[in-house]
């Protein structure tokens, strides 16, 4: 099923959307060159993430998957499995498990959790957390799906 419409906001309507990485990249790339670097930023931590083959899910959330022409930067949350540790995470993939260093590096805002760290919430419960705006308002996120 494809992405639905934006609202009159400019947001995607309530909910966790799915949809596959090239949807997103057709979706939410063009538009401005801030989009162009968003789109890489997003492609290249969805690779990194994917390399520790412990990657359970991934969603993007902000201002990246709206209408703004010039989002700040890309949003996303990486789901691990209970079993992933840093310790064992490919070097190369390390930054994206430090939110400042993520942010720097990357140009990117990243969160992560592996579920067993999710006191008295479940995933779900903390994924559809982000679909709350800074105003208080809410709007649908994308999970990114194979």
């Amino acid at each position: 099923m494809p992405l639905p419409p934006f609202s009159e906001t400019g947001d995607l309507p309530l909910g966790v959307h799915h949809a596959t990485l090239d949807e997103v990249i057709g979706r939410f790339r063009a538009g401005s060159s801030q989009r162009e670097d968003c789109t890489r930023r997003l492609t290249h931590v969805f690779d990194l993430a994917s390399r520790t083959d412990c990657l359970e899910r991934f969603i993007v959330f902000g201002s990246y998957v709206t209408a703004k022409p010039e989002p700040n930067d890309v949003d996303m949350i990486l789901v691990m499995v209970d079993s992933f540790r840093l310790e064992t995470c490919p070097i190369e993939s390390l930054g994206l498990f430090d939110h400042a260093v993520a942010q720097v590096r990357y140009g990117a805002s990243i969160f992560w959790v592996r579920p067993q760290l999710l006191l008295g919430e479940s995933v779900d419960e903390f994924i559809a957390y982000w679909q709350t705006k800074r105003d208080g308002s809410k709007r649908g996120i994308v999970e990114v799906i194979s």
